[in-house]
């Protein structure tokens, strides 16, 4: 296990390039001891350390024809466009079991990043028990407009990229002096503003913080970008991300679309293996 920070961030079903990444780690045996997951990087870690390769893709790309998986029923009759019973029950511990023994094996921590809606602060709970931290989880991939707010701990909580999108500056904190940081959007991206404002604002009127995260991320989000720059060159960070855009929406249906994304993920992480391994050992 490397004393380094690993960093997943969000992008919907585009995540599918992360668990590309992450089960070409699991080939090559790479584990890291502390774990940051954001919204689809969240759920990505945790089958990444159940060590249950290729589940994360399946998990992604079995089920998208399934209405209560996700979509539009599943957002008029659930007020979640990512079903919670299908995704955070009924796979886990039905049509895909997770490997709750092998997740409890695991010697470092992972945390599920999440924003308080009250307070407007990104909060990074720690997920100990898979089971009784589930709701962590599925906050951290609850995606404002289309999700409910979800309760955990007697706090309201959305996805964690609205807050931070990458918790590299939280991962350094954490005492961690290398991090290998996965991304979902490609070199050269820059966040633009939200044009989605004048519903966030009537959405969460009682949550004036919500719509006040909206209106900044763009500027938050390359700020960090600037600085994982920075921690690039000082040698705290190790970036991997896609070279192009992909074609893979936020809620994708082409299984063809999602493979090739995946792949792309697990052709990078092993074209890059080399200079990973003499970052992670120097």
């Amino acid at each position: 296990m490397y004393k380094a920070g690993l960093i997943l961030e969000g992008g919907g079903m585009s995540g599918i390039y992360t668990a590309g990444v992450l089960d070409f780690f699991l080939d090559k045996n790479i584990e890291f001891s502390s774990c940051y997951g954001v919204s689809m990087g969240a759920c990505n870690v945790l089958s990444f350390l159940s060590r249950q390769r290729k589940r994360a893709f399946d998990v992604i790309a079995d089920y998208v024809d399934d209405r209560h998986y996700c979509g539009i029923y599943s957002l008029i009759t659930t007020g979640d466009i990512f079903g919670a019973e299908m995704c955070y029950h009924k796979i886990p511990e039905e049509l895909n079991p997770y490997d709750y023994d092998t997740f409890k094996t695991y010697q470092g921590k992972v945390y599920a990043v999440v924003t308080n809606i009250v307070t407007g602060k990104a909060e990074y709970i720690q997920i100990k028990d898979m089971k009784k931290d589930i709701d962590a989880v599925r906050a951290s991939a609850s995606l404002p407009l289309v999700s409910r707010n979800v309760k955990y701990n007697g706090n309201y909580y959305l996805d964690g990229g609205i807050a931070d999108s990458i918790p590299i500056k939280r991962s350094i904190l954490g005492g961690n002096d290398k991090n290998v940081v996965i991304m979902t959007k490609e070199e050269g991206y820059i966040r633009q503003p939200s044009t989605m404002l004048l519903l966030v604002k009537a959405r969460y009127i009682k949550y004036p913080q919500v719509y006040r995260l909206m209106k900044e991320r763009h500027q938050m989000y390359n700020e960090t970008l600037s600085y994982l720059e920075e921690q690039v060159k000082a040698g705290k960070a190790f970036v991997i991300r896609p070279r192009f855009k992909s074609n893979v929406g936020r809620i994708e249906r082409d299984r063809n679309k999602l493979r090739a994304l995946y792949q792309s993920g697990y052709q990078e992480a092993q074209l890059k293996y080399d200079n990973l391994m003499e970052y992670l050992q120097s």
